[in-house]
């Protein structure tokens, strides 16, 4: 009993110092708390919560979905990530969302930027929730859903299952798994040419940019976000013309150097005049009664 209280009061006390540090609750905390003890009830009571997101948009929350719930107490979880890619995407541009869970950012992509969006996800029950939010906000026209993991062959990869945003492709001795297809993003692509990619597959991020070498080579592709960055990736990266950049979505500053606000993910930009204009004329996004 004492370790179960001693972890519910770690994870409460790790939630206030969220609360009182994420850009958009740290003059607001107590709001925030408001949002997180309302999904709790709420959350115990019905199965699926549907709540109102960014300009007009909606969320399918079930209870367990941790980067979901996120958004709910936060306004924006992952808030400097998914804000450049609101500020950079233009209806018309096409969006890979690589590991989408259950479409977050191909929410915000096609519902809030009407960007064209194909989405990758390889468990058959977050598909469920991510077919479900898409349908939910009338966007099935602008999104391609692959039910399949990306790699650097043609072929089947074990996954993991039941672990939520951290499923993966299983490492040897891991047991709950399941076969599922691979594909190299090259193959797939065809005369499609992206603008931007956010690449989240638990540590396989090495493996999806093996097998897209044509497509990082395309001038198309501008703004690359990826959850882990290595050695071969930032080498890979710099010898098709990206350079490291960080994002300040207050001021809409594209800098070379960190800045205040903490990412979520490496960011890589390629035609860093083209980006940084983009970035600069984009309309406001509405979020947490504050127009960012």
């Amino acid at each position: 009993q004492n370790s179960v209280l001693s972890r519910i009061m770690n994870s409460l006390a790790n939630l206030g110092r969220t609360f009182s540090t994420h850009p958009l609750t740290r003059n607001s905390p107590l709001k925030a708390w408001v949002r997180f003890v309302t999904w709790q009830m709420r959350s115990r009571v019905q199965g699926e919560v549907i709540f109102p997101w960014i300009e007009g948009q909606r969320l399918a929350v079930r209870r367990g979905m941790t980067g979901a719930t996120g958004n709910i107490y936060l306004g924006i979880h992952e808030f400097p990530d998914m804000m450049l890619l609101l500020h950079f995407l233009r209806e018309g541009d096409l969006f890979l969302d690589i590991g989408s869970n259950i479409g977050s950012y191909t929410v915000l992509a096609s519902g809030v930027r009407r960007a064209t969006t194909w989405a990758f996800e390889p468990d058959p029950e977050t598909i469920r929730a991510l077919r479900r939010n898409v349908e939910l906000n009338g966007i099935k026209g602008r999104v391609t859903i692959h039910e399949l993991a990306l790699g650097d062959t043609d072929g089947e990869v074990l996954f993991t299952r039941g672990q939520d945003t951290t499923n993966h492709v299983a490492t040897k001795g891991e047991t709950d798994v399941r076969t599922v297809p691979t594909k190299r993003l090259d193959t797939l692509l065809g005369v499609n040419r992206p603008s931007m990619i956010k690449m989240d597959v638990e540590g396989f991020e090495e493996n999806v940019v093996r097998g897209a070498q044509g497509l990082l080579a395309d001038e198309s592709l501008k703004l690359i976000e990826l959850e882990t960055l290595t050695e071969e990736i930032e080498a890979t990266f710099h010898r098709n013309g990206f350079a490291r950049a960080y994002y300040d979505p207050f001021s809409r500053a594209l800098s070379e150097y960190p800045g205040k606000l903490s990412p979520s993910n490496a960011v890589f930009v390629r035609d860093w005049d083209f980006v940084a204009t983009r970035l600069a004329s984009a309309p406001p996004v509405n979020v947490l009664d504050r127009s960012i």
